[in-house]
């Protein structure tokens, strides 16, 4: 089987820091593979890497088979890769269908259309819509965002990814902010995106990542520790140890 990512021997310093060490990762069609590590270990570092906002130093990326390593974000976003933020950056003053609809009129090449002849592009709208109830959002679809709850807010930026029709799906902690009775809603809503999407995803939350996951590395200082199914990762004594703070003798 072919992945659709593939991180093959990435690094990446800032000056004398070493932020990224030798990482390999590799996400089959249908992955649901998290990230975790303590504060500092290079996560959000590494999703820039993959996702272009960065450059690695040495290694390279490769998307489908396709080498992208020196392929800017916007390249990454048209072949095939999209990403969350931390922080959601949504239109406030739009509604949720909108938001959802812009991000489909960027992909087919219409946005400098989509307001002014709106009526023209029924199958954006059509999309859109589809998008929404893919994410149980369609009651939502005509409410201004900053009228939403912050977890369905979360919800319409996972949309507005998929309206790029992405097959890899990075999320840097979708569920930050949200109240955790909330929180496995958009997991669920993820994990239901199907086999022909790829999905890493960095969470803090170890009961969403053990729900979620099924695969998970662990890095810390820059470089992977261990990788494994989450029962290999829960048993292992150096990931107790070094991040989940427990003495590996206990």
């Amino acid at each position: 089987m072919t992945n659709l990512l593939e991180v093959k021997g990435l690094h990446k310093n800032f000056g004398a820091l070493k932020v990224t060490q030798d990482v390999h990762l590799a996400l089959a069609p249908g992955a649901r593979h998290a990230l975790i590590g303590p504060n500092g270990a290079g996560k959000t570092t590494l999703i820039n890497l993959i996702a272009g906002a960065l450059k690695p130093d040495y290694g390279s990326i490769f998307l489908d088979t396709r080498d992208v390593t020196g392929m800017s974000e916007a390249g990454r976003v048209k072949s095939g890769m999209a990403r969350t933020f931390q922080i959601n950056q949504l239109f406030r003053k739009l509604t949720t269908l909108e938001n959802v609809a812009l991000s489909v009129s960027e992909r087919l090449g219409r946005n400098h259309v989509f307001w002014r002849h709106a009526w023209r592009n029924s199958d954006v709208l059509e999309e859109a819509m589809a998008l929404l109830k893919r994410l149980g959002l369609e009651s939502d679809a005509l409410t201004v965002i900053e009228e939403l709850p912050y977890g369905r807010q979360r919800l319409v930026e996972i949309a507005i990814t998929l309206g790029l029709s992405p097959n890899v799906l990075l999320l840097d902690e979708p569920a930050a902010g949200v109240p955790s009775s909330e929180s496995p809603v958009i997991l669920d809503a993820v994990d239901a995106l199907g086999d022909d999407i790829a999905v890493l995803i960095i969470e803090h939350d170890m009961d969403v990542v053990f729900r979620f996951a099924k695969r998970i590395s662990v890095l810390v200082g820059g470089a992977v520790l261990a990788e494994g199914v989450p029962d290999e990762i829960a048993a292992n004594e150096q990931v107790r140890a070094v991040y989940l703070g427990e003495d590996a003798d206990a």
